[in-house]
């Protein structure tokens, strides 16, 4: 048999699609499972993105598109960019994708060379390291502690930053911890960015308008518009619009960088899928709803976060954002199950929940930062409440 790409032996599956598929596949089999490792939101789509969407087809725009998107919805990232982030992009600094993932992909290979480090604060989305591995970089993470609130702190910023230093992915609000920044603590982390020219910052925000009691979102280009020329500002519709499997992400940045992610387009996806663009020019219509998203979640957050701080072994503090909660799982290691398995470490919580409890949640190796585990709470309350009482009768079953 012919070989594979060596490139593969960089990187491992992403952890969350794995345990996402095999909830999925246990659940096919007539399994009882309650699947908290995914997040997607349980909300429909607006009914004008699909109404959009189902127009399009009816007048035949089911043909290719400009490789970087329709001016139309180039026109309206451009107006949320200004209305919601006080960003001025022009159209040609504006680029749209099959998702807010490939976006953030093709972008790293428009900008990495082999060797190159890239600065990644940690806990961090599961992708970014295989991203980076993938196409030749070499991941740096800066460990965020939990007494820090999982935010990446200018000392440690600058301590992490060498001379093979070439990107900073900074997520906010952060997925696996909700962990936010405030405009106080990115001021001070982009004046570090400042004295460091050779940094690409790629800021990227697609749980924006999932924040809480009254947290203010902000963004690197918009604290900081002397970063503007280096910044790639990514978002999406997938989160806060429940448009994950529509696959539209975009993005605004300077020129030159637009024009490189354009040139890999050219050869990798060409345009996104033209019916899912029209859908996605919902970014311009009613934006009451986002809101009323954002306090469903707040309540479901204050829901399980009080069920989890009352969980032997687990302690949380809520998030400022996103939709998940980081329990520290370290009062369970050591412990033994009802076969007298031990558990060593999340993985081994997780699989002992999947496996006994029909719960399925996300070991916080897979973020680069144990004993902690991810929980999604985008699913309905009546979920939330029977996870927890599984979770809860697990935890107190550990002897």
């Amino acid at each position: 048999m012919p070989s594979l790409s060596t490139t593969l032996e960089r990187f491992q599956p992403s952890a969350i699609a794995e345990i996402f598929s095999l909830a999925v596949r246990l659940k096919e089999e007539g399994q009882d499972i309650v699947n908290l490792s995914s997040g997607e939101p349980d909300f429909d789509t607006e009914d004008n993105a699909k109404q959009a969407a189902a127009s399009a087809i009816a007048a035949g725009e089911t043909k290719y598109t400009n490789i970087d998107g329709t001016t139309a919805l180039k026109q309206a990232v451009q107006a949320k960019f200004r209305r919601d982030n006080g960003l001025d992009y022009g159209l040609e600094q504006i680029l749209v994708d099959a998702g807010a993932k490939p976006l953030l992909a093709h972008a790293m290979q428009a900008v990495l060379d082999p060797g190159d480090e890239v600065i990644i604060p940690t806990p961090c989305w599961t992708s970014y390291i295989g991203m980076v591995r993938l196409f030749g970089g070499e991941p740096k993470p800066v460990s965020c502690p939990e007494e820090a609130g999982f935010k990446l702190q200018p000392a440690d910023l600058e301590r992490a930053i060498s001379g093979r230093s070439k990107l900073i992915l900074l997520n906010s609000p952060c997925n696996p911890t909700g962990a936010a920044y405030s405009e106080a603590e990115l001021k001070a982390l982009t004046d570090v960015l400042l004295r460091h020219e050779q940094l690409w910052i790629f800021a990227d925000d697609i749980y924006e308008h999932i924040v809480y009691d009254g947290f203010r979102f902000v963004t690197p280009a918009q604290v900081e518009p002397r970063l503007f020329d280096r910044t790639l500002t990514i978002n999406g519709v997938s989160k806060a619009y429940a448009m994950t499997g529509w696959r539209i992400g975009f993005a605004g940045g300077p020129t030159q960088l637009i024009e490189a992610v354009r040139k890999v387009l050219t050869q990798s996806t060409a345009n996104p899928c033209s019916i899912s663009q029209a859908a996605a020019e919902a970014l311009t219509g009613p934006q009451d709803f986002l809101a009323e998203r954002a306090e469903a979640f707040r309540r479901r957050r204050d829901l399980v976060v009080g069920a989890v701080n009352q969980m032997p072994g687990l302690r949380c503090s809520p998030p400022e954002g996103a939709f998940y909660l980081y329990p520290n799982c370290a009062g369970l290691l050591g412990k033994r199950t009802e076969d007298g398995t031990t558990i060593g470490s999340s993985h081994d919580f997780a699989k002992h929940l999947l496996e006994r409890w029909g719960v399925a949640v996300v070991p916080g190796s897979a973020f680069q930062c144990d004993p902690y585990f991810r929980l999604s709470y985008a699913a309905s309350t009546a979920e939330l409440e029977e996870a927890c009482r599984r979770i809860g009768r697990a935890c107190g079953e550990l002897s």
